[in-house]
């Protein structure tokens, strides 16, 4: 069998490299972490104790056929842990590096063949009908029949109205998890963006600088609700919802369905229903024309997502807190400009007046989220295989083109030998596919189809392409 390489050092990449040295025989798995720590990535590479898991620690998992370990992982380190616990995730980065060790250890002792490079993948290139060729650091090629890209979220782009001075200045930070390079005690700090990644760095901005005043800011303004302390009593009529919500013409019949459930919920409440519909998402974003995704982007998307992607309570706990405080003011409003040095002059239009006004701010810290806009990011690998046919961005900008088992389509959606996608790449034809649940069963699915593959031999590596 030819050699496979997985692309992306984070919990996604982690999890199909672990999956592939469980079965596949015959050839090479590569895994291609670059420079970072293994397994971690950015959503579990932090070290800060305060940024917790939003899904309850039974819930997690590497792998797909996987027993509680994360919960005994995690009481070695905290002493009595519930499965109900919402526990740090660097508790998790730390169990996603032990399970893969751990297969490691097996696939030596079962003989099978692996390698992990700790640079970055530069460029794919095809071969044809045999395969690929990627080129690993400066001038390492590797010839392979399988690529798997499991690149994560790409790095921050400046938002369009953030100015080239203030860029340069140093006061304008698009990396939320470097406040290590703010050393000043800033006054006045701000947050661009209230979802789960602003929500983190403003619990880390308010640890780091006691005494800076903190504004959050986005367009509607409006914090991730939070998890309920225990788990919930689940919606006794969820299946008959999911039906009617797969039997519904377009976003608003399925809204209608969903208001009227949570008006008939009885004992449960809208939680469970929002957590209910989980396994049929994927199916609902599936059958949504184009337009009406678009539709959806725009005008639900933001209150889609403080529902379904939670705070942990004690996050939700400590956010309100530093409001009552007054330490913490959230504002609905759009930027329209952020210009100057330090401080930085930030200007605003309120949602609700549409009133003009202008901050000061000494940090403004840019904290959108995941950002799968490949055509428009500075990735690399990513743009070579745009620039060379080989993937196809998705017209919204919610990753690249592909199947919903993961392989990647052209552009008039025949699928692409060879190549496949896994986590955040895939949200323009999953929608839901960044969390742990449904990247192990991802993973899982697609280490036993490639397995099952039988293409010709390669030759694992050489030096020049």
């Amino acid at each position: 069998m030819a050699d496979i390489a997985v692309i992306g050092g984070g919990a996604a990449g982690a999890a199909a490299f672990g999956e592939l040295l469980s079965r596949f025989d015959g050839g090479t798995v590569h895994w291609i972490v670059g420079q970072h720590a293994p397994g971690r990535g950015v959503a579990y590479g932090t070290s800060d104790d305060q940024h917790l898991l939003n899904v309850r620690a039974s819930a997690m998992g590497v792998f797909q056929e996987h027993a509680e370990d994360f919960i005994q992982h995690a009481a070695r380190q905290l002493g009595q842990v519930k499965g109900t616990d919402f526990l740090p995730r660097r508790l998790f980065g730390d169990f996603i590096q032990a399970q893969v060790g751990a297969r490691i250890d097996a696939a030596r002792r079962a003989g099978r063949s692996f390698r992990i490079h700790p640079q970055s993948a530069r460029e794919v290139v095809s071969r044809g009908p045999g395969g690929y060729a990627v080129r690993v650091g400066a001038d390492r090629w590797l010839e392979v029949g399988e690529v798997v890209l499991a690149v994560g979220a790409l790095a921050q782009r400046p938002l369009r109205s953030v100015s080239t001075t203030a860029l340069a200045g140093g006061a304008y930070e698009l990396d939320p998890w470097r406040l290590d390079r703010h050393p000043q005690s800033p006054r006045r700090v701000m947050v661009i963006g209230t979802g789960l990644t602003a929500v983190d760095t403003l619990l880390s901005a308010a640890i780091r600088w006691p005494h800076a005043e903190l504004v959050a800011v986005s367009r509607h303004g409006l914090l991730p609700f939070t998890h309920a302390a225990l788990p919930l009593t689940p919606y006794a009529r969820q299946e008959e919802l999911n039906r009617a919500l797969l039997a519904s013409e377009g976003t608003a019949a399925m809204f209608r369905h969903v208001r009227a459930a949570m008006s008939d919920a009885g004992d449960a409440e809208w939680r469970s229903i929002i957590d209910g519909m989980r396994p049929v998402n994927a199916q609902l974003w599936q059958q949504l024309s184009h337009p009406r995704r678009r539709q959806f982007l725009r005008h639900a998307r933001w209150v889609w997502e403080a529902a379904r992607h939670r705070m942990a309570p004690a996050t939700g706990e400590a956010i309100y807190q530093l409001q009552e405080e007054g330490r913490l003011q959230v504002l609905a409003a759009r930027v329209l400009d952020v210009d100057g040095t330090a401080p930085l002059q930030v200007t605003l239009r309120e949602r609700s007046t549409q009133l003009v006004s202008a901050l000061e701010a000494d940090l403004v810290i840019q904290a959108t989220g995941l950002d799968t806009a490949v055509a428009y990011g500075a990735h690399d690998l990513l743009s070579q295989l745009l620039r060379d046919g080989l993937a196809v961005a998705d017209p919204l900008q919610l990753g690249v083109l592909a199947r919903p088992d993961g392989q990647l389509t052209d552009g008039e959606g025949k699928p692409v030998p060879g190549l496949h996608a896994i986590g955040s790449l895939l949200r323009g034809n999953l929608w839901e596919c960044t969390a742990m649940p449904e990247i192990r069963v991802a993973a899982h699915r697609l280490a036993v189809r490639l397995s099952q593959q039988s293409p010709v031999s390669r030759e694992s590596a050489s030096e020049l392409p």
